[in-house]
């Protein structure tokens, strides 16, 4: 099964790409799809759509994997990423893509064991479990990554629960 793992974003959107097949994973892609601070925001959003139109279209994926969004301070960045999640969630829903999504703590649990995990731990762990030399850049790569891995130790009718209706 490939999974795209996508850790939302207006400025920076990271993506990963992960094949999972008895247990094990292996990398396919994973980068960023980033937008200029001077941009207007509408242009933005577009460039968002279409480069998460573009790689679904690159990678098939059979499920799309998103971190659901936690804001405790800043609404006004809290709005702004919401925006872009939903242009890339609605990229993957016009593709036909089922959609699943998990908290920031799930992710962590999946991925290192411990819920409150650093982010260095999950790195290090996304690093050990694709099997690559180094940890992934810039950090939203490695987010979607895990995110991916922590969609692919739950497929079956266990991910049912987190897929988005």
């Amino acid at each position: 099964m490939r999974i795209l793992g996508i850790d939302p974003g207006y400025a920076i959107l990271g993506y990963g790409v992960v094949d999972a097949q008895g247990g094990k994973s292996s990398v396919v892609d994973y980068g960023v799809i980033e937008t200029a601070a001077g941009e207007p925001f509408p242009e933005r959003l577009e460039k968002l759509y279409a480069g998460t139109r573009q790689l679904i279209g690159l990678h098939k994926p059979d499920q799309a994997v998103f971190e659901e969004l936690f804001f405790y301070r800043n609404t006004t960045t809290a709005i702004s990423v919401g925006a872009g999640r939903g242009v890339a969630l609605l990229a993957a829903q016009q593709a036909g893509i089922p959609l699943y999504e998990y908290t920031p703590m799930q992710i962590k649990l999946a991925v290192t064991g411990n819920g409150h995990a650093d982010k260095h731990a999950v790195q290090q762990m996304v690093k050990l479990l694709l099997g690559l030399s180094q940890i992934p850049k810039p950090d939203d790569a490695a987010d979607a990554l895990a995110c991916a891995l922590c969609h692919a130790s739950t497929i079956g009718p266990a991910a049912e629960e987190y897929r988005i209706k």
